[in-house]
């Protein structure tokens, strides 16, 4: 694992310096794919490295998983309050759909998470081009294959640096480099909304989808659930599509 680690840390010094950046930033949710990533380009870049912790409906001072986390790690951060943009840009959307008579209520849980995401991305952007930093993301191999990340939020990053770890190997390499077990133990949670988990909204467990990725037999209702939400999602892995050139007269 220490030698999977010192890769990824050449690949991130790699590819920022072919970007012609200064270093790079993550945003820190406090979760293991992201405390992960605060180590690795703290490692890459000791001096020009950047945690962001963007809470929405709570303080910074709240997040205490991610300030472990940057505690952990050693890592310079900063803390930017995102409630206000997010309810002003809500309220604003709800209303005017109100107005039209389009709002459809049973979506809005979902569309506010996902506005959420898109939020906390432009705002990401926002301060890596403050630094000329690189956005890294934290998606791994299960969030990839299941499509399970925000299309434009946390899916729209420069660099994917755990995209071929399975979530076991992820948790393998937080021990390695000695993430807080406070982080190891917790139970994966995007924190679309209160009381919201991962494996409550895919489906099935990691465990399930790490054996799936092995190539190993699992139970068949799992195996096609997760085929047709490869299938389905298939869009968000790849670049807008367009049509071909047209090659009329």
């Amino acid at each position: 694992m220490e030698e999977r680690i010192e890769y990824l840390t050449d690949w991130l010094r790699t590819k920022t310096e072919e970007a012609g950046a200064d270093g790079l930033l993550v945003g820190i949710s406090g979760g293991i794919d992201s405390a992960v990533v605060s180590y690795l380009i703290k490692r890459a870049f000791p001096e020009k490295s950047l945690g962001v912790i963007l809470p929405i409906n709570k303080g910074v001072e709240d997040q205490t998983d991610a300030l472990a986390v940057v505690e952990g790690a050693e890592l310079d951060y900063i803390g930017i309050e995102l409630t206000d943009a997010y309810q002003t840009t809500y309220d604003t959307v709800k209303n005017q759909l109100k107005e039209k008579g389009d709002w459809n209520e049973d979506k809005s849980q979902l569309g506010g998470a996902n506005l959420q995401a898109r939020l906390r991305m432009s705002t990401l952007y926002a301060v890596g081009n403050n630094y000329n930093y690189l956005v890294v993301g934290t998606d791994n191999a299960a969030e990839d294959y299941t499509g399970y990340f925000t299309k434009y939020g946390d899916g729209g990053v420069d660099l994917v640096p755990l995209i071929n770890l399975r979530k076991e190997e992820v948790k393998e390499m937080a021990k390695t480099l000695n993430v807080p077990d406070s982080i190891l133990h917790k139970k994966p949670s995007a924190e679309l909304w209160e009381g919201q988990t991962d494996e409550e909204e895919l489906g099935m467990s990691y465990d399930t989808i790490d054996a799936f990725l092995r190539g190993e037999k699992i139970d068949s209702e799992d195996e096609e659930n997760l085929k047709q939400r490869h299938k389905k999602t298939e869009h968000k892995r790849q670049v807008p599509a367009g049509p071909d050139r047209f090659q009329g007269a």
